[in-house]
């Protein structure tokens, strides 16, 4: 049951949402296997991998004249599940009770800000992680601490160099409260501010070695989500604390958006209406998983 419209003798023109949401995981959105890899049917992507064997020595004292096959290949095929829609109508009394308030543009504005882009992050996170562990990999369960915080996050990228991940354009997912002991840890350098005089201290923490650090709030690091009506961490959810990840690892195709509005009309009941839907989804390349990581926590966020 929707609330009721608080028709108020006298608003702002402009509603004033409190800390409205981004796309915290825009940079995923973003990457250049969007463009290299393509449908082959309506929900269907199609992506290529081939194998090759090792050089051998030069048999100098002969020539052999066979040539065997020493190159191989195969599909790896992503599914698109993640099909969403929302909507609504509007009538036009409302708009005028509510001194303009109440109007087509300020709704889904607060939809994509409070609703949608939360939305997307928290399927993107825990689609990432299912298919990972999907894939046999197992997430670190260290309970972080300010003297153990950094010494993870060194292992973590310790065994991307291992999986040859390029060092570059590593991203780190980190929540708040783990941002506070990075910015605690004892090895973490501080930096003075010379123009803001000797006692202004810089505590910002944006990037660790050469990795990219991002904070997301809690509930949308979560590793499963329930996807209804809007969404909610699930109840098997556990909490990540760490994802540390280059983008060359993930997919996050858009294969149909469609978003339509009408203006009272008989087809309407003379209501005002929106209508979008997405059809997306986000996966991960099997033969890079290596370049994925996390560390996560049982139940509430830490």
């Amino acid at each position: 049951m929707p609330n009721a419209v608080n028709y108020a003798e006298a608003y702002e023109r402009a509603l004033a949402q409190a800390y409205p949401n981004v796309l915290n995981f825009g940079e995923l959105y973003n990457v250049a296997n969007n463009s290299t890899y393509k449908f082959v049917d309506v929900k269907t992507i199609h992506i290529p991998s081939i194998s090759v064997t090792g050089r051998k020595n030069v048999n100098r004292d002969s020539i052999d004249g066979v040539f065997n096959r020493n190159v191989d290949n195969d599909w790896e095929t992503k599914t698109l599940t993640f099909y969403r829609e929302w909507s609504t109508s509007i009538d036009p009394a409302d708009v005028m009770d509510t001194n303009m308030v109440l109007t087509i543009q300020n709704a889904t504005k607060v939809f994509n800000e409070t609703q949608k882009f939360p939305e997307k992050d928290a399927y993107t996170i825990s689609k990432i992680y299912t298919d990972w562990v999907a894939e046999g990999k197992t997430a670190d369960t260290t309970a972080l601490t300010v003297d153990n915080v950094l010494a993870v996050f060194d292992k973590l990228m310790e065994d991307m160099d291992e999986a040859l991940v390029p060092a570059q354009g590593r991203l780190l997912y980190v929540t708040p409260a783990v941002k506070t002991l990075l910015k605690q840890a004892s090895n973490i350098g501080l930096s003075r501010s010379v123009q803001s005089g000797p006692n202004t201290i810089n505590r910002v923490v944006d990037r660790l070695d050469e990795v990219n650090l991002i904070s997301v709030p809690s509930f949308l690091m979560k590793t499963a989500y329930k996807f209804e009506t809007g969404f909610e961490p699930a109840a098997t959810a556990k909490q990540i604390n760490i994802f540390l990840v280059h983008p060359t690892a993930i997919l996050t195709p858009n294969k149909y958006a469609f978003v339509g509005m009408e203006a009272p009309a008989a087809g309407t009941k003379g209501d005002y209406i929106y209508y979008e839907k997405e059809y997306s989804d986000v996966f991960i390349l099997n033969n890079r998983t290596g370049a994925i990581a996390f560390n996560v926590s049982e139940g509430a966020s830490m």
